[in-house]
């Protein structure tokens, strides 16, 4: 080899020696680092706990109201079918203004009034025994839970009563049988886990490169390798791929436990649920080393973190609120957040399954926008102590 084929040669071995230094320097860092533990290992668990038995969307023992101005037998009857219901708690009086107090104070989310006149228009062949439903619209969606539940069980309970009478009911020409697809249990707690996995990796990426990276300037060991042959990229990745192992683990325990604890589904494939989750990771991690490197504090770093990160990933993803139904300035906003695209692909792969062009989609603005924030961190990280 000529002089020059030996000095690449030399300045390849000293690269992979620097790289191979500084990630068992980080890797030491972890190990005696009690946060970075915490927040792979327990904060997962906490959430993966919290979205998996202490979060759901759907509204069972919602407490109402049923005031019984009518008591004839009919009416009785109506009233044991509302209190057999699992979607109600229903507490029973006589008189409507009983109830008032209640419905202000958020005590009932709604009451039910069978009047007077019940029972005298359920023996009128040619009308229907009405019902009154007034539901506390300062919760929009569960007050239309209320109607649509109480729509369902008065339309059993005449069902029923027509067949225990002998009575034929209405024969439809047209009937309808639904059928779901992609969560056949109508399981919120399947939503949710889902979408959970990507609020906890953006945590998980964002603060341990956020508040490691910036501890060390904290602490001086910063200006230490800047000091050193160590170049740019090299410092860079030596800072990610600790991390990013000890992200990779927290992703599998937190699937782990949503399959084996909470039945969730895992419909695609376990390596493509890697992939996607490696990218996102990478992503993570960038958007926490340009924090930390930004800031160089501790506690402005966690402070910018949560506004860019965590509270972004949580409102603007999809993964609580519809994006759909944001004001349109908004949804254009959600573009530049990767953790929508990552619960999209999330939920994807675990209700659906492997759908590629869909996957592709979100994979894209994952890797272009972490390759934003690395190009970002590399340009503001200058050998430089001034």
């Amino acid at each position: 080899m000529t002089s020059r084929e030996e000095w690449i040669e030399e300045a390849k071995k000293g690269r992979a020696r620097r790289m191979r230094a500084l990630m068992v320097k980080e890797f030491f860092q972890i190990i005696r680092d009690p946060s970075s533990l915490l927040i792979t290992v327990f904060l997962p668990l906490l959430l993966i706990f919290l979205y998996g038995s202490g979060v759901s969307l759907d509204l069972d023992h919602l407490r109402v109201g049923l005031v019984m101005e009518d008591t004839a037998p009919d009416s009785q009857s109506f009233a044991k079918s509302l209190t057999d219901s699992r979607y109600f708690e229903v507490k029973i009086v006589r008189d409507r203004r009983d109830l008032h107090d209640d419905l202000t104070s958020g005590a009932i989310r709604g009451m039910f009034i069978v009047p007077s006149y019940f029972t005298q228009y359920r023996n009128r062949p040619d009308k229907t025994a009405p019902i009154q439903v007034i539901a506390d619209a300062s919760e929009t969606n569960t007050a239309l839970f209320v109607q649509n539940y109480a729509q369902g069980v008065f339309g059993n309970w005449l069902a029923q009563e027509a067949i225990s009478q002998g009575k034929q009911t209405q024969t439809q020409l047209i009937s309808s049988d639904p059928r779901f697809w992609y969560n056949e249990q109508l399981e919120s707690r399947f939503f949710l886990l889902s979408g959970s996995l990507a609020i906890i990796m953006t945590l998980i990426g964002s603060l341990l490169t956020a508040l490691v990276v910036a501890r060390e300037w904290e602490r001086g060991t910063m200006e230490a390798l800047m000091s050193t042959t160590v170049s740019i990229w090299e410092l860079v990745w030596a800072k990610v791929i600790p991390y990013f192992c000890l992200g990779m683990i927290s992703m599998i325990i937190c699937v782990f436990l949503s399959i084996v604890f909470y039945d969730l589904p895992l419909r695609g494939s376990f390596l493509v649920l890697l992939m996607v989750s490696a990218l996102f990771l990478f992503c993570s991690l960038g958007l926490g080393l340009m924090i930390s490197t930004i800031t160089k504090n501790q506690i402005f770093a966690s402070q910018i973190t949560l506004v860019t990160a965590f509270l972004p990933a949580y409102i603007l993803s999809g993964f609580l609120f519809e994006i759909h139904s944001m004001p349109h300035w908004i949804q254009v906003l959600t573009y530049i957040v990767p953790a929508k695209y990552f619960v999209q692909s999330l939920q994807s792969l675990f209700l659906v399954g492997n759908v590629w062009p869909l996957l592709f989609l979100d994979m894209i603005p994952i890797v272009g926008i972490g390759l934003i924030f690395f190009l970002i961190t590399a340009s503001k990280t200058a050998k430089r102590l001034d």
